[in-house]
This record gives C-alpha cells, sequence and structure tokens, in this order.
C-alpha cells in the first residue's frame, strides 16, 4: 500500500424519486481509497452501502457530487446543478416581476445582474460535468492507443522483413483493442448473490470470457487461455468451463463471479458483501481467496459488508456508515481500539465471541439517534479527532470525543 489515490469519493449524493417524496440513499459521502489497500465499508442492512458501490461503478446516475478514479472524473452529479440552476433562475424571475410590478425598475436590473454572475457559474459547473461524463472514457482510449503505437514503433523498427507482415497485423488488432478501452473496465464488481449475478443460460466460459468479448478481443484461442487461468486462480478447474452456474455450489459460484472480475485485470474490486450468502464454513475461504488475489494482482478492495469482525480481519481502513452518511473513519485497529461515535459502539457491542464467560456479561449497547445527539441549533459534520480518525459530530461533541482521546490514548 502507498500514499498514491486511486478512487476518491467527493460529497457523493444517490437520491431516489419515491412518489412526490425523495430517498436520499446516500447522503454527502467523501472518502478516498489508497492504491493497494483494503478500505471497508460497513454498516446495518439499508445504509446506504451498496448503493455507493453501484454508484461508483457507473450502475447508477449519480445525483450530485463526484468520483475521481486515478486522477480522472468519471462520475458527476448533473441533476442536482440542473435543480439548483432552475431553482435560481425561478426565484430570480418572481423577484423580477414583482419589482417591475411595483415600478422599481432599477430594482429589477439589479436583482438581474446579482443573479447573472451565479447562472453563469451553474451554467459552466453543469457544462464540465456533462462534458467529464462523456469523454472519460474517449480521453483513456487515446492514451491506451497511444501506448500502443509507442510500444509497436519501436518493435516494428527492429523487426526482420519476413516477420514485418505478422507484426503489422498484430500492431493493427492492438490499435483497435485499445480504441475500445474504458477507464470503467479497471474497476469491477463482485455482487452480493452469487445465484442471482450470473446468466443461467450462459456456461462457465461464456460467463467469464464476456467482458473479454464486450472489449473487442476476437481470439478465441487467447480468449479461451484466459479463462483457464482465470479458473486456476479462483481454485476452479478448466473442465468447469463447459458447465452452468446451477450446477455448482454457492461458493463455487462466487468463485466464478470472482473470476469474471479479475479476468478484466481491474487495478479496484467492489466486493459488495461476497460473503454474505454463502455458508458459515465457505466463508472464510472466499476471504482468503479474494486476500491471495489482492497480494498476487496488486488489487486495490472496497469491502462491502456488515459483519465487523470480517472487515477487521480483511481492511486496512474502516467507514462505519448510518442512514446513507458516513459517521465514522478510521483505520481498523485504531477503530476498534477507540471506537467513539454511538453507532459505531452499538455495532462493536453486537459482535458474538466463542466465549461463554465473556457472552454470559457482554453487554447490547442500543443506539436511538433522537437521544444520543441534539443537533437542533449545531449541525453535525464529518471532522478529524486524531490523524486518520473523523467522525460525524458537532462542536460540543467534538469536544467530548477529543478528550476522550487525550484521556485514553
Amino acid at each position: 500500500m502507498n500514499d498514491e489515490i486511486l478512487l476518491d469519493v467527493k460529497n457523493l449524493c444517490q437520491y431516489f424519486k419515491s412518489g412526490s417524496s425523495e430517498l436520499k440513499a446516500v447522503d454527502d459521502v467523501s472518502f478516498s481509497v489508497r492504491k493497494g489497500e483494503v478500505f471497508g465499508l460497513v454498516g446495518e442492512s439499508g445504509c446506504g452501502k451498496t448503493t455507493t458501490g453501484r454508484s461508483i461503478i457507473r450502475l447508477y446516475n449519480i445525483t450530485s457530487g463526484n468520483i475521481y478514479f486515478k486522477g480522472t472524473r468519471i462520475a458527476a452529479g448533473v441533476r442536482a446543478l440542473e435543480e439548483e440552476y432552475f431553482n435560481k433562475k425561478h426565484s430570480c424571475d418572481e423577484k423580477v416581476r414583482a419589482l417591475r410590478k411595483a415600478g422599481d425598475a432599477a430594482g429589477a436590473e439589479a436583482v438581474i445582474a446579482d443573479t447573472a454572475c451565479e447562472l453563469k457559474r451553474l451554467r459552466h459547473e453543469i457544462e464540465a460535468a456533462k462534458f467529464d461524463d462523456k469523454h472519460c472514457n474517449k480521453k483513456y482510449a487515446e492514451e491506451e492507443m497511444r501506448r500502443v503505437r509507442e510500444q509497436y514503433e519501436q518493435r516494428l523498427s527492429d523487426c526482420p522483413q519476413d516477420r514485418r507482415v505478422q507484426l503489422e497485423k498484430e500492431y493493427k488488432e492492438a490499435l483497435r483493442i485499445a480504441s475500445k478501452e474504458r477507464i470503467t473496465n479497471k474497476i469491477q464488481m463482485i455482487f452480493q448473490d452469487p445465484i442471482a449475478s450470473l446468466n443461467p443460460r450462459m456456461t462457465v466460459r461464456d460467463i467469464i470470457a464476456e467482458g473479454l468479448i464486450i472489449k473487442g478481443i476476437r481470439d478465441k484461442k487467447y480468449i479461451d487461455e484466459q479463462v483457464y487461468k482465470m479458473l486456476d486462480l479462483v481454485g476452479l478447474s478448466p473442465e468447469h468451463s463447459g458447465r452452468y452456474p446451477h450446477e455448482f455450489s454457492g461458493g463455487q459460484r462466487q468463485r466464478i463471479g470472482i473470476a469474471r472480475a479479475i479476468i478484466m485485470q481491474p487495478e479496484l474490486i467492489i466486493a459488495d458483501e461476497p460473503i454474505s450468502a454463502l455458508d458459515v464454513s465457505i466463508q472464510a475461504q472466499i476471504i482468503n481467496l479474494i486476500n491471495d488475489l489482492r497480494k498476487e494482482l496488486g488489487l486495490t478492495v472496497l469491502f462491502i459488508a456488515h459483519d465487523l469482525s470480517v472487515v477487521k480481519y480483511f481492511s486496512d481502513r474502516i467507514a462505519v456508515m448510518y442512514f446513507g452518511k458516513i459517521v465514522e473513519l478510521a483505520d481498523s485497529d485504531e477503530l476498534f481500539r477507540h471506537p467513539l461515535h454511538p453507532y459505531t459502539r452499538s455495532l462493536l457491542s453486537a459482535i458474538p465471541l466463542p466465549d461463554p464467560v465473556y457472552e454470559k456479561k457482554r453487554k447490547r449497547i442500543s443506539y436511538n439517534p433522537l437521544l444520543a445527539h441534539d443537533y437542533s441549533t449545531d449541525t453535525p459534520n464529518l471532522r478529524e479527532i486524531s490523524d486518520g480518525h473523523f467522525v460525524l459530530c458537532n462542536d460540543a461533541e467534538f469536544n467530548v470525543y477529543l478528550k476522550e482521546i487525550r484521556e485514553h490514548p
């Protein structure tokens, strides 16, 4: 792991229309994932973990905020900007009509002048967001094509005449494949349900190879070699490639899902509760497999789960989510040693241990946000209590947490 930021999520909001109201599934979430680390995202069911992962991989068009991958903006929320632009313009028009009706032409012109700069800024942001959203993959494809040209130009200059025709053919094919490259191909997802995420009408070979085919690779021999290699990496054999998903156990199906993800040579894997649908005896195998692949292939993992004991074993840093917001973020050891937010303490108190003496004395901590916080006058935001340890709190809570950290270092 190093200090290079691979994924940077800034002020991510994902709202869904529910009749006349709006459901805030993810509300102003910000975090960054360093290259090579395992970043754990935990919380109870319905807190927005999976929605966050799906928004990052572009399965949803985000409402507002920005998502950067390798320094390139891959998603920008346009809807919120457009709504803000419309509301400001509508408010300005109403004020101008009222002032003109009252005979105050100078006041109306002043309102128009004051609003014009703000509307221009919003228009610029909307256009920039739409441009980045549309052209991030095109820019990446151009970079890949440039890299292929540099690679083959040197080889062609040193190539004997009798092999030049074959090398030119390879160059043309590599250039065609590079033109279809997408930066989002470098982000892959392992889904929660290994049954629902695999097409029952496709063989294992077709399921794993689908990404390569979409990418534009036509060489069947190369595709088969890659499929067999991936099957071997996840602990399955080449003979399994001709079978269908229903012929496998849950753990084997999840291995197929992992093979489908890593065949695209991703840099970031979003593992969306990959073990929650599996038998307890299989869970450790899948966790160890992902861990081994991470080390072998140099992967970065965003690990989504609700089981804190698993996340502690697997993650370098952990973010705790509640009702669409991150309430605490820290290194794994620091979070378990100094949990500060009441919700984090509640989650930790729910972890069972195989010790009957401890279990007999273990006290569950219940979390009721209405009783635990008073945000009527001072609204909370994510603040750094100690180095790398962030907690959602207001001024009064910040002082309490700071005192607690100093007294119990």
